[in-house]
């Protein structure tokens, strides 16, 4: 496990976590003009191309009724740490990622282990537009049109077991990724959900957004979308999928158990140690880049909106503590 204190020298530019946080979200107030830090997408540098998803996508019961983010706030204003730790990073250095051939492991308790291609993996699910709110622990959030399938139709064709009780995840690790050069945090970088969390039908697998394949600074070729926890619950360029008898280790658990927990459910009365969680800025339509730091902000929903589909999951749990 990483000492998080020994961080604490790290400059602005390379993290967004702990105190750092603090010293730059100050200074991008104070030079808004000056177009300090990752708050501004940098679209300069080159990028992956948009290529429509083929076949047919079907309108799912699963809409969200507000304004959608653009295509290009959602594109350019991203966390994906194994790029860089700038909101702008991920765009400008999305191009070395490789995503092709691309394959996923599934292991651990379950009747189908293998390595599967991504054809494998997508063929077989008719591909849905599901559009979820999604809320980043910074206290930022979006309405984003995804286009994937339900987690649960794959874990059932390859059969889990009785032991499993978890569902672990693992995102890729190239060695041409700016981030991995970093030690922000060990890698692989690790998630994980409880089995009845990986079944419930709002949790997806995604493989593209507004109808397109996703983008490198996305999570291409396939990622984890779990719309009522905090944004990095939501592996990108997933490369492993385990099912596993314990609650497995996640990357921010272990880099700073105090404030990221494993559950990680939005929750407006559980403040993160360092700022309150009850108000969020939406980045709808175009508002990214600079815009980011005046949109208006709401109030934070529990469960992020899903309270009615998922509150059931956590009936008796203290929320306060399993965070």
């Amino acid at each position: 496990m990483r000492d998080w204190m020994k961080m604490a020298g790290i400059r602005s530019s390379e993290i967004t976590d702990q105190r750092v946080f603090q010293k730059r979200r100050q200074l991008l107030q104070a030079s808004v003009a000056a177009g300090m830090t990752g708050l501004i997408a940098g679209s300069a540098q080159a990028k992956s191309e948009s290529v429509p998803i083929n076949g047919t996508i079907i309108k799912s019961p699963y809409r969200a009724e507000e304004e959608l983010s653009s295509k290009k706030t959602i594109t350019t204003y991203n966390n994906f740490y194994e790029l860089g730790t700038d909101k702008g990073d991920p765009e400008r250095y999305a191009n070395r990622l490789e995503t092709k051939p691309w394959s996923v492991v599934i292991d651990g308790e379950c009747a189908k282990p293998g390595t599967y291609t991504l054809e494998d993996i997508i063929k077989p699910h008719p591909i849905e537009e599901r559009i979820y709110r999604m809320r980043c622990v910074e206290a930022w959030s979006m309405v984003i049109p995804w286009n994937g399938f339900s987690l649960a139709d794959l874990i059932k064709r390859v059969e889990p077991n009785s032991k499993a009780k978890y569902v672990a995840f693992e995102t890729v690790v190239q060695d041409d990724l700016p981030g991995i050069r970093r030690s922000v945090l060990e890698w692989p970088y690790r998630e994980g959900l409880r089995m009845d969390e990986a079944m419930h039908p709002l949790t997806m697998l995604s493989m593209g957004l507004y109808g397109e394949e996703l983008l490198g600074q996305n999570g291409a070729p396939l990622r984890l979308v779990v719309p009522w926890k905090y944004g990095y619950k939501s592996i990108k360029s997933v490369v492993r999928i385990s099912f596993v008898e314990s609650q497995p280790d996640t990357s921010w658990n272990l880099s700073a158990p105090g404030e990221y927990g494993f559950f990680s459910n939005v929750n407006p009365d559980r403040s993160h140690p360092r700022w309150s969680q009850a108000k969020e800025r939406r980045l709808s339509g175009d508002a990214g880049g600079l815009a980011a730091l005046f949109s208006s902000k709401v109030e934070t929903r529990f469960m992020n909106g899903y309270a009615d589909e998922v509150a059931s999951l956590y009936e008796g749990m203290d929320l306060q503590k399993f965070h």
